[in-house]
């Protein structure tokens, strides 16, 4: 269901202390046109639904399972009288770090539809079986369920990264020389991550990569599906996150140790991304009341 919902920006509640959703959901109300920061697996159980994905329209089957990256407007309408899907929201922004990500992340955009009869059998027929461990985990008693289903998500996107249209993009970016772009952007994700909380620029990057600025902008956003200031921004917030939920800095300390200049840019952003103020995410995950951010 849809909790939250300003416009067509959907603020999505994840399960305590972590960021993950899952919910069964038999409703048979329509979903209107909306986004969101978490990345949205769906798998009909019963019946049928149409999804529409940016400029892609879907007809999903029971036993469909449908992808849809980090900031695609969709929207979703049962088929029939009767149905149920397994709707599974995680944000990606705690696994960027994780070599390849971001490679197969890009390759899911906008969305993304895994079938019985169009994906290789013992692939869809693992995902199928880590989309059942995720709702087994998600639904247990386990403390460390977040990152268990972290680890069966990156299973997931690994399956992906071995199935036979990932290797056909591949080879084509090989063919037309793109593979030296991939290699090239792996490693500026890679040094983003690493340096974030430094007064990195699009001109420095670009340099880095060998390309002009115009045109390491056209190839970043096409690898990553985000511009490189809101790469580099939600690396900021991720780097900020470690901070809150393992130091007792203050919430200014930690806006600078970030990369950011001013703490007001650094409240608006990490809401922008996160949904919450740094206040408010520090007492909800840490279980600690909102203090002063001075």
């Amino acid at each position: 269901m849809i909790e939250n919902l300003k416009g067509v920006y959907e603020t999505v509640n994840f399960k305590k202390q972590s960021g993950i959703k899952l919910y069964l959901n038999d409703s048979l109300t329509d979903y209107p046109l909306h986004w969101h920061t978490p990345i949205e697996i769906v798998a009909p159980e019963k019946g049928h639904y149409h999804v529409t994905c940016a400029d892609r329209d879907y007809d999903l089957n029971e036993g469909d399972i449908l992808f849809i990256a980090p900031g695609t407007l969709h929207s979703m309408s049962p088929e029939g009288e009767q149905g149920s899907r397994a709707i599974i929201q995680i944000d990606t922004s705690t696994i960027r770090g994780v070599r390849n990500t971001d490679s197969i992340l890009s390759f899911i955009s906008p969305s993304f539809l895994v079938t019985e009869e169009t994906f290789e059998k013992e692939l869809y027929a693992a995902i199928r079986f880590f989309i059942w461990r995720i709702k087994v985990e998600y639904n247990g008693d386990n403390p460390f369920f977040e990152p268990a289903i972290y680890g069966i998500f990156l299973n997931i996107l690994s399956l992906i990264g071995q199935s036979k249209a990932y290797k056909e993009k591949i080879i084509t970016e090989q063919c037309t020389k793109n593979r030296e772009y991939v290699e090239k952007f792996l490693t500026i994700c890679d040094y983003i991550n690493e340096h974030c909380a430094e007064d990195l620029t699009l001109e420095e990057m670009a340099g880095m990569a060998g390309f002009s600025k115009y045109h390491f902008s056209r190839l970043f956003k096409q690898f990553t599906n985000v511009s490189f200031y809101q790469y580099l921004s939600q690396s900021r917030i991720h780097n900020a996150e470690k901070m809150l939920s393992s130091s007792d800095n203050s919430i200014t300390v930690i806006a600078y140790k970030s990369g950011f200049t001013t703490l007001s840019s650094f409240i608006r952003m990490f809401k922008l991304i996160k949904g919450v103020t740094p206040s408010e995410y520090r007492a909800m995950y840490i279980g600690r009341s909102p203090a002063g951010i001075m």
